[in-house]
């Protein structure tokens, strides 16, 4: 009686421990389905170039960045986000029309540097044409006309990376108003544009920590910072030789949002891999004491 007792024990064992490690591997099936935490900012999908957007991602990629290539292949990879532009009309000289309409953004960094991606039609290519990304710095609410304090806005600084045509490079400045614009001693932007077809890409490249906090925002992974954009169209007026959009005339955005993404977190893979070979080991330790007993 004994004998077929735990003989018993063993099938029920061998039948009860693989439906334990089938479960285990459903589970780990299942992990990359998990919501993001609570205290995430939900993620919606990639929009379409013709929808508004309210953020932009910036997904780990291996390699080079395309710093020096704003039509390299791998931006195909990132997701595009579309956010409406404006005439600048908070400050002296103001236009009442802007070229640009909408700016088209993408992301990408490389767990060391990041790189952002501008695209927007532009009916001509001139030297004066001019594009440029802000960011906030620290921890004050800045407003999104170069950080200028308004009735409900105590201001503070701004990070400003700016590109010109027919500089052909990226300039790192700041600014806390209007007026107040400075370029930095330390240069860690760079930038490099491309046009063809009516269109403007230009991308900027930097590292995320600069070690500059007082003067250059640092992006750190899986955190939202807040970003906005500008652009001149640089046409001349073929009468009086004037530029169409220069200093503070130019079509700007408000503040949106930038997320450099974290690497994918493999925690949960490890632990239902340990869960397995346990459950195994302890299948095997304990038929072999079974039969063992058996035996005896």
């Amino acid at each position: 009686m004994r004998r077929e007792r735990t003989e018993l024990m063993i099938r029920g064992l061998s039948r009860i421990v693989p439906n334990v490690v089938v479960g285990i591997c459903l589970a780990l099936a299942f992990l990359p389905m998990q919501p993001a935490a609570a205290e995430e900012k939900p993620k919606a999908a990639a929009p379409a170039e013709t929808q508004a957007s309210s953020s932009i991602s910036a997904p780990l990629v291996k390699g080079t960045l395309p710093g020096d290539d704003p039509n390299a292949a791998v931006w195909s990879s990132a997701p595009s986000s579309t956010f409406p532009m404006s005439p600048q009309v908070h400050w002296p000289t103001r236009n009442l029309e802007a070229t640009v309409k909408d700016m088209i953004v993408r992301g990408l960094h490389d767990g060391t540097n990041v790189a952002i991606l501008l695209e927007y039609a532009d009916p001509t290519e001139d030297p004066d044409d001019a594009a440029a990304i802000q960011f906030m710095v620290g921890d004050k609410k800045a407003h999104f006309a170069h950080g200028q304090p308004m009735a409900q806005v105590e201001g503070g600084p701004v990070n400003i990376w700016y590109w010109k045509n027919k500089d052909a490079k990226g300039v790192d400045m700041n600014a806390k108003g209007f007026g107040t614009l400075k370029i930095q001693d330390h240069q860690d932007v760079k930038a490099k544009g491309a046009y063809a077809n009516g269109r403007w890409k230009v991308v900027f490249t930097r590292p995320l920590d600069t070690g500059h906090p007082e003067e250059d925002t640092q992006i750190t992974t899986a955190g939202f910072i807040n970003i906005g954009f500008a652009a001149w169209d640089g046409k001349k007026d073929p009468s009086s030789g004037e530029l169409k959009e220069k200093g503070s005339q130019k079509a700007v955005s408000s503040w949106w949002y930038f997320r450099a993404e974290a690497p994918p977190d493999y925690t949960g893979y490890y632990y239902a891999a340990i869960a397995v070979g346990l459950a195994l080991g302890f299948q095997f330790v304990l038929i072999r004491k079974l039969k063992k007993g058996q035996s005896a």
